[in-house]
């Protein structure tokens, strides 16, 4: 499976110097189709997506993308809550549990 970044240039600039080779680059007007197709490619298992951008979708494409098992789409920007549960989401496991939860 393998990881791949959707967003406009500053935001996928990072992740193509980290190595991420499945680079979606778009525009406010390409957003929602390009998502779409990139959620349709199984090799694809986690989209990270810039969480700005989520307001480009409808809101029912936007519900589909946030329910999203396969790819898991991981929004960058939001708080830290919202990325541990689409981790415990997608691996079964609450990585972030202390034992005082």
């Amino acid at each position: 499976m393998d990881i791949a970044v959707i967003g406009n240039e500053d935001f996928v600039l990072g992740f193509r110097l980290a190595g991420v080779r499945r680079v979606f680059t778009t525009t406010e007007e390409n957003y929602e189709p390009t998502i779409l197709k990139a959620m349709e490619d199984e090799s694809i298992g986690v989209l990270a997506a810039d969480s700005s951008d989520l307001k480009f979708l409808k809101p029912h494409v936007r519900q589909k993308v946030m329910d999203s098992i396969q790819p898991v789409v991981v929004p960058i920007g939001r708080d830290e809550s919202d990325l541990r549960e689409k981790v415990k989401r997608a691996i079964g496991v609450d990585l972030y549990k202390t034992e005082d939860d």
